[in-house]
């Protein structure tokens, strides 16, 4: 660390004095300018082979995974600087090569750059801009060439030499996140059931896809915190406490036995729709509840404990890991929070409410109803006010579905204008997603019309993966509890992919049949071959000691061309996951997985790993290689399962 610290001050004393001679002031210029130019090229020299043996220390001594495109973004983005130094904020395009015939990655600047200058007045061929940042490529570890392609591509030729380094540094570190500048505070808001109320499918693809952000900034390093914004509060409370009292009058003493809370629910809603005598009695009950009578308190955490229970049921299936701050928690952080927009004279009175606008927004937001409570914006508000000031966090994120959009829109440009925090400094944002439809494209519902129960939905995918089990004869060859892993793996991971591998902004189709396909991209077929893999070191009875040692003492070598294209697109993870934390889509990663499968099949089709004696199926020669090749793809699956929350068994 410390020979890479003192490089670094060298080169930059270098690049000082590469400076001052290119602007020699009162140096006697005609007698000096020969000796200077060859001062200038020994400099030049020297600096290049020290920016050489930095770069190549630094990729030794990393043991985190590189992000290939990241580092190629920074060669290119000097080269543009060199070759356009005019050119302000010149726009930086690198991308991976979609046919392998023009190369690995591709730079698409030239173009771009072509349409600014034009611009401003200045005609350049796009294709001698190209030229003019391949000739200002500087010196570096992963280029082996680059070629210039149509009106101005330039076409990246991956050294295969420093390809193969990386995957040896993989199998030897483990997947291992791009080191992070430093460690922000993230806060996930999401799942969030109504208590009283069932979960159903809006609730499944908040709890799924939260869960899997979570993930993924917890890979990355990031402090985060999970958590369940359950609706524990309102004036719903009073009809179910008046018939709490009614039901069990001696629940203070004896734990009623709530059974179904839904049809609690509904017996007390009809009755305080139907009664009128009821109704009142509803109100004094909300009154009491918010003045924390202990009474009253007690029904109310009674009806909670019941949801609670119902919940987590549905959290254990899915491995979710969640902390409940309910609405309740913010109930006395209110009145502050219209204190605060009273007192910087941002509240507008509206026939007894007092709302407040947010600058181009159309919609403003209720702080106070006309009878003095407070609504979701309130406590949207007083819950963002505390994500930031106490939990100080640096990236909050709501995941609800996309109808509450707008709300959130109005919330965020309130909270900025009354200077909470500034965009530029605090990622605050609204991962919204569509509503799942049934096989009929209608809102997805049972045959009698009602919402779809999640536990009842859970219980459905048990039930059809153990049917997909036995038709593969699964049951044949697997013990009971290898079976019941395996039935829950696939149960759970297939309904949770099935979610995440369509873009969250569109509405998906719920189908049983289409999730448990195991052809095409499904958990199913991804599973499978996941175990597959696994399967082959162990059919050539290698195990874990034997791979390490190869890792150690065996180059990968990535001749033949199906062995490179796995190499470079085991080698693409870090920058899918770069992708996934910008615009939180994480789709992206399941095309990945799915294509990093099919990349995989097409390698072990055409490149022997392990040869067989025909007759006695003994195993007689090991290409040691290709095996490490399998061991970092099994290591690269792995880990994106465990960002999607999807739990692999070993056998299947």
């Amino acid at each position: 660390q410390l020979g890479i610290e003192s490089r670094e001050l060298e080169i930059h004393s270098l690049t000082a004095e590469l400076e001052s001679l290119k602007n020699p002031q009162g140096l006697g210029l005609s007698s000096h300018l020969d000796g200077l130019r060859e001062e200038n090229a020994k400099l030049k020299y020297r600096l290049n082979v020290l920016k050489r043996s930095l770069q190549e220390e630094r990729s030794q001594c990393s043991k985190t995974m590189m992000n290939i495109n990241q580092r190629l973004q920074e060669i290119f983005g000097e080269a543009i600087r060199e070759a356009c130094p005019d050119l302000e904020n010149p726009p930086l395009a690198v991308t991976p090569n979609q046919q392998a015939k023009f190369g690995d990655y591709q730079c698409n600047s030239a173009m771009a750059m072509a349409q600014m200058m034009k611009s401003k007045g200045l005609k350049v061929n796009p294709r001698q801009i190209a030229e003019n940042i391949q000739q200002n490529i500087p010196d570096n570890e992963l280029i082996e060439k680059t070629e210039i392609a149509g009106p101005g591509f330039i076409n990246v030729h991956l050294k295969r030499s420093f390809v193969s380094k990386l995957l040896t540094n993989l199998l030897l570190n483990g997947v291992q996140p791009p080191s992070l500048e430093s460690k922000k505070k993230v806060v996930v808001d999401f799942s969030s059931p109504n208590i009283a109320k069932e979960m159903h499918v809006g609730h499944l693809r908040s709890t799924i896809i939260g869960d899997s952000m979570c993930r993924l900034f917890e890979f990355l390093g990031y402090d985060v915190l999970r958590l369940n914004h359950v609706g524990d509060w309102g004036t719903q409370f009073g009809m179910l406490i008046a018939h709490l009292q009614d039901k069990f009058p001696n629940y203070l003493t004896v734990s009623p036995p709530i059974g179904d809370l839904q049809a609690f629910y509904k017996e007390s809603k009809k009755r305080f729709d139907e009664e009128e005598d009821f109704k009142k009695r509803a109100y004094q009950c909300v009154v009491k509840l918010q003045s924390k009578d202990p009474a009253f308190i007690k029904g109310w955490n009674l009806i909670c404990d019941v949801s609670r229970n119902e919940f987590q049921k549905v959290y254990n299936c899915l491995d979710i890991q969640i902390i409940e701050r309910g609405e309740s928690f913010y109930q006395e952080k209110m009145t502050a929070v219209v204190k605060e927009f009273e007192a910087k004279g941002l509240v507008e009175m509206d026939e007894g409410r007092k709302i407040v606008f947010a600058p181009g927004q159309q919609i403003p937001l209720t702080v106070v109803k006309s009878d003095g409570g407070y609504t979701y914006d309130t406590s949207d508000l007083a819950a963002l006010r505390h994500r930031l000031f106490d939990e100080k966090a640096d990236i909050i994120i709501y995941v609800t579905d996309s109808g509450q959009g707008t709300h959130f829109q109005v919330v965020f440009a309130a909270a900025q204008m009354i200077g909470w925090y500034d965009p530029n400094v605090t990622r605050v944002e609204h991962a919204g997603f569509g509503v799942v439809l049934g096989e009929d494209k209608k809102k997805f519902k049972t045959r009698s019309g009602d919402t779809v129960r999640l536990m009842d939905l859970l219980d459905e995918g048990l039930k059809r993966s153990m049917e997909k089990l036995k038709e593969k004869d699964r049951d044949k060859v697997l013990s009971t509890e290898d079976l019941t892993k395996a039935q829950r793996s696939v149960a759970f991971g297939c309904i949770k992919y099935a979610d995440l591998s369509h873009n969250r902004i569109n509405d998906y189709v719920f189908s049983f049949d289409k999730m448990l396909d195991d052809r095409g991209n499904t958990a199913a077929y991804l599973l499978y071959a996941f175990t597959r893999i696994r399967s082959i070191a162990r059919l050539a009875n290698i195990d874990e000691a034997a791979l390490r040692k190869a890792a150690e003492t065996t180059e990968v070598l990535l001749e033949h061309d199906k062995e490179w294209k796995l190499g470079k697109c085991l080698l693409r993870f870090p920058e899918i996951l770069q992708k996934i934390l910008d615009d939180l889509l994480l789709h992206t990663l399941c095309d990945y997985l799915y294509e990093l499968a099919t990349t995989f099949t097409e390698f072990y089709d055409s490149c022997y790993c392990i040869e067989k004696d025909r007759q006695t199926g003994r195993v007689v020669k090991v290409n040691m290689w290709r095996m490490l090749l399998c061991d970092a793809t099994a290591a690269i699956m792995a880990k994106g399962f465990d960002i999607l929350g999807i739990n692999p068994v070993s056998r299947m």
